[in-house]
């Protein structure tokens, strides 16, 4: 099953409101919120890897308030 970590900036103050829109979504399985150049990491999974791509493409990178992200895709679990 195709995974990535998603790392989000948001603007200042929104961190919780940007997770809680985020633990709604179907295929995000995890998030932290997290101190540093990245406000959350949110672990998103999906059946492929186009339905993958077009999750974190449409629905966190157009979240309201996310400023920013970098996407780790996972190719190799252990």
């Amino acid at each position: 099953m195709p995974m990535a970590y998603v790392l989000i900036t948001t603007e200042t103050g929104a961190m919780e409101s940007v997770r809680e829109s985020l633990k709604k979504m179907e295929y995000v399985t995890e998030t932290y919120m997290v101190y540093g150049v990245y406000d959350i990491i949110a672990t998103v999974k999906a059946e492929t890897m186009d339905k993958l791509k077009e999750i974190i493409t449409w629905n966190l990178r157009n979240l309201d308030k996310v400023r920013s992200t970098l996407t780790m895709i996972v190719v190799e679990e252990t």
